[in-house]
């Protein structure tokens, strides 16, 4: 399984991809706007600290509005992802920009057939979002796991991205399901390395190696 974060802050991805964790990143305009900086500065930074897809979305919600900005997007770097919205405007976007060869994110994904249309659209990745579903009080990892069967049954090369990940265990139950990628917020990728257990054996060895010693 590959894991994304899904930051804008650049030392959160330095510190993150220092752990060697960090196979893309994801952004939203929201990541950005927490920033307080310049989106095209902080998506060139991105680029220059990670080699693999980094997710830019365009804020345009008609077709050629996305079109437009995407086709400047991708001159940022090599590695651009042009992030958009499950829309019928979107579906019609991610086909165009895929027929030029460029790779698509469809985001905001809440059903197994939005996943499917944006699959047949061509998009490059789909984002189910699991943990605004649990906030509804539905189980968004079934979702997961729809689109995940949808995509094995026709053979589409589509890669599904969890997206809205809030626990390691929206991380373990979607790389158990077989999906593709993890878009990881920071402070879950931090907890993910932890276990009390592991504390717990690290303090005996280390009081074990200071009795030994004299202390």
């Amino acid at each position: 399984m590959k894991f994304f974060i899904d930051t804008a802050n650049i030392n959160e991805i330095k510190e993150a991809a220092s752990m060697g964790m960090v196979d893309g990143v994801t952004t939203n305009p929201s990541l950005i706007a927490k920033e307080g900086r310049e989106f095209t500065e902080i998506i060139k930074d991105i680029c220059a600290i990670v080699d693999g897809p980094i997710s830019a979305e365009v804020i345009s919600l008609d077709t050629e509005g996305m079109v437009r900005e995407a086709r400047e997007l991708v001159k940022i770097h090599k590695n651009i992802v042009i992030k958009i919205p499950m829309t019928i405007d979107g579906l019609k976007a991610t086909r165009m920009l895929t027929d030029e060869g460029i790779k698509t994110n469809v985001t905001l994904i809440f059903s197994p057939l939005q996943a499917l249309m944006a699959a047949k659209a061509g998009a490059t990745y789909v984002s189910p979002f699991v943990g605004r579903l649990d906030d509804l009080a539905q189980d968004g990892l079934v979702l997961v796991e729809q689109i995940v069967t949808l995509f094995d049954n026709y053979g589409f090369t589509t890669e599904v991205i969890v997206a809205s990940v809030r626990n390691p265990l929206h991380v373990l139950d979607s790389a158990l399901m077989g999906a593709d990628i993890a878009t990881i917020p920071f402070d879950v990728l931090k907890k993910l390395a932890g276990h009390p257990m592991t504390d717990k054996g690290i303090k005996a060895f280390m009081d074990d190696w200071n009795k030994a010693q004299g202390k």
